[in-house]
């Protein structure tokens, strides 16, 4: 899971829900207590991305979202009921985790392996598919990637999406690279692009929010390279020497995960379903090795 800042402007550089105080915190990464100095402080900071309906800034100010709302049901289980929220620039997230700046992202981010080289990814919390967004009509009669192989056709991808590698390994050349979903949206709008890809809940809502942009989507698909379907899945990332706090997260996670209707009550209102639920089996491990044979077969005993 992909993804970028879709809340326009209006999103503010710093986000307090609760009283926000940003220090750094390494000394306790090193040392793997941030889970017990956040319980004894009853604050954990956390940075998001703003991208609707992952993790964002509603209209009152108020930071929600999917990723958010799993996070905060899980923080509070640990005795954590002050979550403070900060947005940071996609590409910068894992680094500013790293530095310490705050103790976890919570932007929906997909667990790759080159992500997991640099930080821990809890289980998979939500799955992921991709979309394309196209002018009203879809004129060029576009499904999926492979509307692109071979044709002169543009397709803008969002800066380090998912999406962006997808149509690195496809090889596709005709592709343009843009900040955020609403530079994608423009793109697509102004006719600098004939489409862009990123996740399909949130190009689909961005398509209600601006009924009058001339834009609609394709419906999700799950994107297939080298005959292989890219199960992909986003989670919380917290530092690698945080291995109490990553646990501790993983255990109530997994209640909420094996739970249909735990985990609908928690995100249904942001459009999920219980497609979006993790199958049972699919592991972080997994996806940080690369192994989607393995991705796949658990996605597909859990289907049957």
């Amino acid at each position: 899971m992909t993804t970028s800042q879709t809340r326009r402007s209006a999103l503010a550089v710093t986000l307090t829900v609760g009283a926000l105080v940003l220090t750094a915190c390494g000394s306790d990464s090193e040392e793997g207590n941030t889970l017990e100095r956040a319980q004894e402080e009853g604050t954990i900071k956390i940075a998001y991305a703003g991208e609707i309906p992952y993790s964002y800034q509603d209209d009152s100010g108020e930071l929600t979202g999917a990723a958010y709302a799993i996070d905060k049901a899980i923080f509070a289980e640990l005795g954590i009921d002050n979550v403070e929220g900060q947005l940071v620039e996609w590409d910068a997230q894992i680094p500013g985790l790293n530095k310490g700046e705050y103790d976890a992202v919570s932007s929906g981010m997909s667990i790759l392996p080159d992500r997991c080289e640099k930080a821990a990814f809890a289980e998979p919390t939500l799955m992921y598919t991709s979309t394309l967004m196209v002018p009203e009509g879809n004129p060029e009669g576009l499904a999926d990637f492979s509307s692109f192989e071979g044709s002169d056709l543009t397709l803008a991808v969002q800066s380090g999406a998912i999406e962006q590698g997808y149509a690195d390994d496809l090889g596709l050349e005709n592709t343009m690279t843009v900040n955020s979903a609403q530079d994608g949206m423009d793109a697509v709008v102004n006719g600098r692009a004939d489409a862009f890809a990123l996740t399909n809940i949130t190009l689909g809502i961005m398509a209600e929010e601006n009924p009058d942009a001339g834009v609609e989507t394709t419906g999700g698909f799950v994107a297939v390279v080298d005959d292989l379907a890219q199960i992909s899945a986003g989670s919380t990332v917290f530092r690698d020497g945080d291995t109490d706090l990553l646990a501790a997260y993983n255990e109530e996670l997994a209640k909420i995960v094996g739970d249909e209707d735990r985990f609908l009550e928690l995100v249904g209102e942001f459009g999920f379903t219980d497609a979006e639920r993790p199958p049972e089996g699919l592991t972080a491990q997994m996806l940080c090795d690369g192994d989607l044979e393995a991705a796949n077969e658990a996605a597909d005993q859990a289907g049957n």
